[in-house]
């Protein structure tokens, strides 16, 4: 059970808002990498997204699978911004999960294209790559009425309560 259920209402508002989230990995030398993805959201537990498995990112998340992520709506004015932010470990779907797996990954588009699971797999130009989430903070405003701290920090969440 949250402790704090209006976080947890507005990190699902902030993710059901947007359909870009920034993934940053690393690569095997320490470089950070931030991409930002097109992705769909399971049960605010998993975040579904479809990329080339010879991008950077890609690679970066095979050595390792440790991502940080961001979810935000870049139009908010200033002053009124929130943000999502998620540590997650991610891996591409297996081949042979696919079947299972595309309907929920492709459930909410938001007009993006829908990929069938043989347009994924084995040597596909594209692979569906998966982060489920670790932990989940968002954004407090420091003049937020209840939660505010005189600055803005980070706090936790769990869009899943």
């Amino acid at each position: 059970m949250s402790v704090h259920p209006d976080l947890d209402a507005m990190a699902r508002r902030v993710i059901d808002a947007n359909h870009y989230m920034t993934v940053a990995t690393v690569d095997p030398s320490g470089e950070p990498r931030l991409s930002p993805v097109f992705y769909t959201a399971a049960r605010y537990a998993g975040f579904y997204w479809v990329s080339s498995p010879a991008a950077r990112h890609s690679r970066n998340l095979l050595a390792r699978p440790e991502v940080q992520i961001v979810i935000f709506d870049s139009t908010a004015p200033v002053g009124d911004a929130e943000a999502v932010y998620l540590a997650a470990t991610a891996r591409p779907v297996g081949d042979e999960e696919l079947e299972g797996v595309c309907g929920e990954a492709f459930r909410t588009t938001a007009g993006a294209r829908r990929f069938a699971p043989d347009e994924l797999r084995g040597d596909a130009a594209l692979r569906l790559y998966v982060a489920r989430v670790d932990s989940c903070e968002v954004l407090v405003r420091g003049s937020d009425p209840v939660h505010g701290r005189g600055t803005d920090t980070r706090q936790a969440a769990d869009p899943r309560a």
